[in-house]
């Protein structure tokens, strides 16, 4: 072995959280509120007969392991939760949220449980922590565990959106536990076993907004300013030692790496589905892969959970409001600590303003324009109404729009769509006058471009690293969780290999870049979700 590459039992354990921050006094594994601490220390729950489904390289080689440690006996019992290494103090985190729009009280980490914080070569801190690990002190009704369709969507995902270039927590692994959960899955009275698993999730820090409400909350501000002054400590070290000061820097920081979050899921169309401030990480990651869904067919309006069908909270078009809301909510939670409204205040704004500055220039460049200008905005506003007109696929669309030609200024209306072809869901649906209609923009597109003086090989490679040829869709995801009950994890890591490279051709994986079938329309788990998992 490469005497760099530490074998899994040598890993560097820390507990830096655990040791630093209030511990709950209360060692029983058992549902209760727990006053004045951070977390609760407990183990996970062993299960029968773990295996192996798949592991991230990537991540694997972050921590000094290699594939030989991934493929080991051990690896799957430690990951599984069935064995401890050497520094390995499990504990669950304490933290309330305000869940679609009303305030909670306690939530915690209720099937989440971290197994310390492990330093890679470089002096990197990666928290690792176990989701559906078993029941811990905030667990509340349910029992700690998931299942396999939700491990898949989680796994997958979040190596995806980092391929992708969004801000996102990691995932190390995915195992099987041998063991069957219960769960309603339509909250229609008919539940049914599916095979458990556990996802080894991986991030800096799991602190979310909700960490830092519950004690304001309570009035315990004597944790609060604890919990902030470590987290500025240990997580934002640049902006120097904890102070009222350094309090609104870190906030206003936290502000611009939300905004810069919220882009990133518009520019892919990720729809994250439940952003209560319980699933919105300090450090603007992308967390918590519960409903979460790709915009498919372009749809402002739409949302992957079945809980918000109704009033779509958190629907696509609406994420950066919901975003600064969350924010305020946070910032209410840190006002103790500064008593002064007017600097939090200002980050709010500044969040809104660094948000559509932001996003304009997203835009620009999903579009292969050299910078936004304020005609543009017009242009834009005008295509999203064309996108509308009828079903029509995202990604496929400004996937198709890199090949369009617009050094040719004479083209038929045929010329113009043929690149477009494979973004239109039902073909009959475009009648003359919708054609024509998305042929007017196309040649106001042309004659922007032509503005721009870019040529149409150096546009399309310009267009093709912002806009994914391959997403993680929900009925992609389906098909590797029907395979992977029935025991087959081959199209797991097929998927996981190919999200890989999201902006890369992969002609022999073209498959995988096709819209939806029919036949995923209305299938649960592919159309929309729900947060049982």
């Amino acid at each position: 072995m490469n005497q760099d590459t530490p074998s899994l039992a040598e890993l560097t354990i820390k507990q830096a959280f655990a040791q630093q921050l209030p511990a709950d006094p209360v060692t029983e594994n058992h549902r209760r509120q727990v006053e004045s601490a951070c977390f609760s220390y407990v183990k996970p729950t062993p299960v029968k007969a773990p295996k192996l489904v798949s592991y991230s390289s990537e991540i694997a080689k972050s921590l000094g392991l290699n594939a030989t440690d991934c493929q080991s006996d051990l690896f799957t019992q430690v990951f599984a939760g069935n064995k401890l290494l050497d520094g390995m103090t499990p504990y669950a985190q304490c933290y309330g949220g305000h869940q679609f729009g009303q305030w909670a009280g306690q939530l915690g980490d209720g099937r989440a449980i971290n197994l310390g914080e492990v330093i890679d070569q470089s002096g990197t801190h990666h928290v690792l922590q176990l989701k559906g690990a078993g029941e811990t002190p905030y667990s509340r009704t349910a029992d700690g565990l998931a299942v396999l369709r939700s491990s898949v969507r989680e796994f997958i995902c979040s190596e995806a959106m980092h391929h992708l270039g969004v801000p996102t927590t990691r995932a190390l692994s995915l195992v099987t536990t041998g063991e069957d959960v219960v769960r309603d899955m339509l909250y229609d009275g008919n539940p049914k076993a599916e095979p458990g698993a556990i996802v080894c999730r991986v991030s800096p820090s799991f602190l979310r907004f909700g960490s830092y409400e519950i004690f304001a909350s309570r009035g315990d501000h004597d944790t609060l300013k604890t919990l902030v002054d470590y987290t500025i400590t240990h997580l934002f070290s640049h902006l120097g030692e904890p102070s009222v000061e350094t309090y609104i820097q870190w906030f206003d920081e936290v502000c611009q790496r939300t905004a810069e979050m919220l882009v990133h899921w518009m520019r892919v169309g990720f729809v994250h589905g439940v952003m209560n401030t319980d699933n919105m990480s300090i450090l603007g990651l992308t967390i918590d892969y519960g409903p979460y869904g790709w915009l498919e067919n372009y749809d402002p309006n739409w949302t992957p959970n079945t809980t918000d069908a109704a009033k779509k909270r958190y629907r696509y078009g609406h994420q950066a409001q919901i975003a600064q809301w969350n924010l305020i909510q946070l910032a209410n939670a840190l006002y103790p600590l500064i008593e002064d409204v007017e600097p939090l205040r200002q980050s709010i704004n500044d969040f809104a303003s660094s948000y559509a500055t932001q996003l304009e220039a997203m835009r620009a460049a999903k579009l292969g324009f050299k910078a936004f200008q304020t005609d543009d905005a017009t242009l834009i506003s005008e295509l999203h109404k064309v996108l509308q007109l009828v079903e029509t696929d995202m990604t496929l669309f400004y996937r198709g729009l890199a090949d369009l030609n617009t050094e040719e200024q004479y083209q038929t209306d045929g010329q113009l769509l043929a690149p477009l072809s494979e973004a239109y869901y039902v073909e009959d649906e475009l009648t003359p006058e919708i054609k024509a209609e998305i042929c007017h923009w196309i040649r106001q597109y042309q004659k922007r471009i032509r503005q721009d003086g870019t040529a149409d090989a150096d546009r399309k490679v310009i267009m093709n690293k912002v806009n994914p040829k391959y997403v993680f869709r929900n009925y992609l995801a389906q098909l590797a969780t029907d395979k992977a009950e029935q025991g087959d994890f081959s199209l797991v890591n097929e998927l996981l290999d190919v999200f890989r490279h999201p902006y890369d051709e992969q002609p022999d994986k073209a498959h995988f870049a096709v819209k939806r079938p029919d036949w995923a329309r209305e299938r649960v788990g592919c159309s929309m979700l729900s947060c049982s998992s």
